[in-house]
């Protein structure tokens, strides 16, 4: 449960002031936000971290439909602060404890116009950012109302480093433009992407969250948002002159934003500061944001890591299809199957096998159910209904053989974006998992969503996803989310909610261009800030694994390994085939080891774009697992120890990248040392171009 373990409100009483002057300040640490009311009765904010400007004055505010939104002239009837200082316990996660320490400050405004209308603004000043929101109490003056635009700025005091992905109304997974905020332009980018189905929003300068800045002076910046529920996502537009940022929602099919009745609130808009990099990555200012669990019971959500029938189609191996086309029966009127159906019974099996000799939680299997011959690009909203399995797939056998052998099997889901159908299906889909003993499912969302004219991003479809997050909850199943709306920390809320894709994964390796060596130490600040990620990490055919033999991983084996402990999430894939481990098992025990559910995790080293190297403590254990990677340059990394427990000994395995490993040219080349160490050590990790390292500490 997700219990406060104590609440210390160090405030002794709430300050409030009617009809207070502005302007307004919160603070915390370094850490401050102002609120002022302007001549004009136009509402902004500004953000500081010591005497460095964060984000200039910049507007609040509302557009509604009946044009009686919170965008014209407001009057501040009165304002309360109060400092909270609180510990919670994750379900699962990257760290034990949670502190949430914040001063907030509440605004409560009025239309001038319209009196009787009321909104409040409220900031929550943390030591490494602030989350705020808008909030509509329940008032006689406001029932339903439809949302149009937000006008929240973001306005940057000078042309920052920006890594950012194109604001697309229906996907995420795009590759990481490196650039000044005034050179942003995502035509390009968008026109010449080939991999994915682009519905891109048409603002050739609007940009996704998060967005990750880097500023001349030193300050580091990401700006996002918290607790996205009944809302649109928020993407940026970017003025490139002035550096100012706007708020575009994603609409949906008649361009209508959000539909929302009072009492109502938005998700909370972030700013993470810091002058350090590793301070972005260890924040948890997204989580305090988000509600404490809904749910009661959380003993039966367990981490696990999993092999499946997955990369085999992705290469080319096998396909998700079991006949190639409807049509195609024999003279009883049944299918022709095409003999490179992946999920049969005893290819299962052989996941299964392998899972429970190294001891893996669980096996995926996609491909399983029928209707794969006619599910992409026709849009129909009946190809599935997830709970009628091939010929070969033999459900019950398998539950059976799965059981004897201590693996749990987890389900899949393709919706092929037809939502309203899956929706209907919910509660059959999860009671057909609790009969054969699913735990978790794999969800998908290729496509144009249906309904129509919606977006994956949209607040239909951001209400659709907490809808199958409860549905599961019910049945006691966890969720791992495909072509979701980027995560916003709602698995504080939702623990069942354990990952979600929403970025560009590992795959892209097996059917496009890839991803360059950069890639993986730019998504921790990115797509990673608002929760875990389906990465499909574990890759140990580096070339060669797929019919064209062009293509490649753009990493070292060793890095596959650092990654585990790189990118967090509690349901972690070893994604390649079991006869690719079985040639280099001295490399899998890694992975075979490596946890996904963690007491303390340590920023050791970081900086976007170039090296990442995170250190993370066991859950309930006394052992460490420390991950190194780097982009297209070697590094040499050192790393100090001090995160050991003092006094003890530890034996440290070091899967490491060979002297001639490079991820072009011998990707494949790493090597095992082990030595004793203590908490007074220090390693010397020595990175290959796009290369890493992986360690494990354990106690002597």
């Amino acid at each position: 449960m997700q219990n406060p373990i104590f609440v210390l409100l160090l405030a002794a009483s709430l300050r409030a002031v009617a009809q207070s002057p502005t302007p307004l300040t919160a603070r915390l640490d370094k850490v401050s936000v102002t609120f002022a009311l302007g001549a004009n009765g136009q509402p902004s904010y500004t953000i500081a971290y010591g005497q460095k400007p964060v984000v200039q004055p910049s507007r609040l505010g509302l557009v509604f439909q009946d044009g009686q939104g919170f965008d014209g002239a407001l009057t501040l009837t009165g304002s309360e602060v109060k400092d909270v200082d609180e510990t919670w316990q994750p379900v699962w996660g990257e760290v034990k404890n949670i502190r949430n320490h914040y001063q907030q400050l509440t605004v409560h405004l009025r239309q001038k116009a319209a009196p009787g209308r009321r909104m409040d603004v409220v900031f929550r000043v943390f030591a490494d950012g602030v989350g705020f929101r808008y909030e509509f109490p329940r008032q006689q003056a406001l029932g339903n109302f439809v949302v149009m635009d937000e006008l929240t700025e973001f306005a940057l005091p000078a042309d920052h480093q920006a890594f950012w992905i194109p604001g697309d109304y229906d996907t995420n997974e795009y590759l990481y433009t490196k650039s000044r905020l005034s050179a942003v332009d995502n035509s390009a980018q968008v026109k010449s992407s080939t991999e994915i189905a682009v519905r891109v929003a048409p603002d050739a300068q609007a940009v996704a969250t998060p967005l990750m800045l880097k500023a001349d002076n030193g300050l580091y910046i990401n700006i996002h948002e918290a607790a996205q529920v009944n809302y649109p996502a928020m993407q940026l537009h970017v003025d490139r002159a002035s550096h100012r940022l706007t708020a575009r929602l994603v609409p949906d099919a008649v361009g209508s934003k959000a539909f929302l009745h009072a009492p109502a609130i938005t998700p909370w808009r972030t700013v993470i500061i810091s002058d350090k990099a590793t301070d972005i990555l260890a924040s948890k200012l997204i989580l305090n944001l988000n509600e404490p669990s809904k749910l009661t019971n959380t003993d039966w959500i367990k981490p696990m890591k999993f092999v499946g029938v997955w990369w085999e189609m992705q290469v080319g191996k096998s396909d998700w299809k079991y006949a190639n086309s409807l049509d195609t029966l024999d003279a009883k009127g049944q299918l022709i199957p095409t003999g490179r159906h992946g999920a049969n019974t005893a290819n299962v099996k052989r996941y299964i096998d392998f899972a429970a000799q190294h001891h893996l939680g669980g096996v995926l299997v996609e491909g399983w159910n029928t209707g794969w011959e006619d599910w992409f690009g026709n849009w129909k909203e009946n190809v599935f209904d997830f709970v009628t399995p091939y010929p070969d797939f033999n459900v019950q056998e398998i539950r059976d053989y799965a059981k004897a052998k201590g693996v749990q099997m987890i389900m899949h889901n393709e919706t092929s974006g037809a939502a309203t159908n899956y929706e209907q299906h919910l509660d059959t889909a999860y009671a057909f998992m609790n009969k054969y003993g699913y735990p978790a499912v794999k969800t998908g969302y290729v496509g144009r969503i249906i309904p129509r004219g919606e977006h994956h991003d949209g607040q239909w479809m951001s209400n659709h996803f907490v809808r199958v997050a409860e549905m599961a909850a019910k049945h006691h199943v966890s969720v791992d989310m495909h072509e979701s709306v980027r995560p916003t920390g709602l698995s504080r809320t939702y623990p069942n909610w354990m990952a979600s894709e929403a970025g560009r994964g590992n795959e892209y390796n097996a059917f496009s261009i890839g991803s360059p060596p950069e890639h993986e130490t730019i998504m921790p600040f990115t797509r990673f800030v608002g929760g875990p990620m389906d990465y499909t990490p574990g890759i140990f055919k580096l070339k060669n694994y797929e019919p064209t033999g062009k293509r490649q991983m753009h990493t070292t084996l060793a890095k596959q390994l650092a990654l585990y402990v790189t990118l967090y999430s509690p349901l972690q894939m070893a994604a390649d085939l079991p006869e690719n481990y079985n040639e280099h098992l001295d490399a899998f025990k890694f992975i075979e080891d490596v946890p996904v559910d963690w007491d303390d995790t340590r920023i050791v080293a970081a900086e976007p774009g170039d090296y990442l190297t995170t250190a993370r403590k066991a859950k309930g254990k006394d052992e460490w697992y420390l991950g190194s990677i780097t982009d297209e340059n070697a590094r040499q990394q050192p790393v100090k120890l001090n995160f050991l427990t003092p006094g003890r000994r530890y034996q440290a395995t070091i899967y490491a990248d060979a002297k001639d490993a490079d991820w072009q040219k011998n990707p494949a080349a790493y090597q095992i040392t082990k030595q004793v160490v203590t908490s007074k050590s220090a390693l010397k990790l020595q990175l290959a171009p796009g290369g890493g390292a992986a360690v494990s500490f354990k106690p002597l």
